[in-house]
């Protein structure tokens, strides 16, 4: 059988009883799109490979405990990532904070692996991060996934466990911000492509 055209609730069938090819055609389907949003969240291309990984092994460890209630797994996925990028984010203020209390010296990092491309891109996601800095941890969770990563209301308060009345407020919210603190992210009319679209474009 074709494993890239079952649906999302087939393939999670499989993975419920085991079969870690199933998970694997959904990694195939469904990485980039979980990439993509980490990149938004961490402006580091690496932290959002590292995240894509966490969150599919999470989907593996929690496979008995998750009846798929979507035709999609995608908007479960990127709850999972929400939450995994929540705990990085912690775990690396605490890191930065011990590192602050004891002496060390400074070394210089290591790019030498790293592509000119990857680098403008993560320094033009920092700066869209930036931007939005002055949103609440709720309105900023719903403006990666919607207005810069292009997901609907529905996926997106199926992603947050929210409801979907909560979503729209939040946005809205958002957008009123962030068109008084910085009107250049919300600049386009342009509906054909997200936020992050027209600035990596």
């Amino acid at each position: 059988m074709n494993q890239m055209g079952e649906q999302d609730a087939e393939l999670w069938e499989r993975c419920v009883n085991g079969d870690p090819d199933a998970l694997g055609t959904l990694f195939e389907r469904h990485s980039d799109a979980v990439f993509r949003y980490c990149l938004s969240r961490t402006g580091s291309w690496h932290d959002a490979e590292e995240l894509v990984s966490v969150t599919f092994l999470e989907a593996w460890r929690q496979r008995k405990g998750l009846t798929l209630q979507r035709d999609s797994l995608l908007p479960w996925l990127l709850g999972v990532a929400t939450n995994a990028a929540k705990n990085k984010a912690r775990s690396a203020r605490r890191y930065e904070q011990f590192l602050g209390r004891i002496p060390h010296s400074h070394a210089a990092p290591d790019h030498a692996t790293a592509a000119d491309e990857r680098i403008d891109v993560e320094r033009q996601v920092k700066e869209l991060l930036h931007g939005t800095a002055g949103l609440s941890a709720g309105e900023r969770d719903v403006l990666l996934l919607c207005v810069m990563n292009g997901y609907s209301y529905e996926d997106t308060a199926a992603a947050l466990d929210i409801p979907v009345g909560t979503v729209r407020s939040r946005v809205n919210r958002a957008k009123k911000k962030l068109r008084t603190a910085a009107p250049h992210l919300l600049g386009r009319d342009d509906d054909s492509q997200t936020i992050l679209e027209s600035r990596l474009s």
